[in-house]
């Protein structure tokens, strides 16, 4: 459902950033990642671009964290196919359409 996965040092390395400061974007929930039976943590590559993480991520994993939504909960939102955005609300994310997404996000604590 995914596709491709990096693992946390690789997410660090493409931000710019030690290790350890890619373990606090986990934390403070600005990037999610499982463990999918390696040593750490990983991050579905779709959430990087370029050099940063994707804009409106983070906004959006914090509405689904604050609508009760643990990380795997949250993933499996975000790359489910919803046919009225179309795709998957992380594809519509990458295009740009961040606002629309969080909006659906907030309307799931309701």
């Amino acid at each position: 459902m995914v596709g491709e996965w990096l693992p946390l040092t690789e997410v660090g390395r493409r931000l710019g950033l030690s290790t350890g400061r890619a373990k606090q974007l986990l934390k403070d929930k600005k990037l999610i990642g499982v463990r999918r039976g390696g040593p750490e943590p990983e991050v579905p590559a779709k959430f990087i671009a370029g050099d940063d993480v994707v804009k409106g991520l983070p906004g959006t994993l914090t509405v689904l964290s604050d609508s009760g939504y643990d990380d795997v909960e949250a993933l499996r939102w975000l790359f489910t196919a919803d046919d009225s955005l179309p795709g998957a609300p992380i594809d519509a994310i990458v295009a740009g359409r961040h606002t629309e997404v969080k909006r659906r996000a907030q309307a799931l604590a309701f």
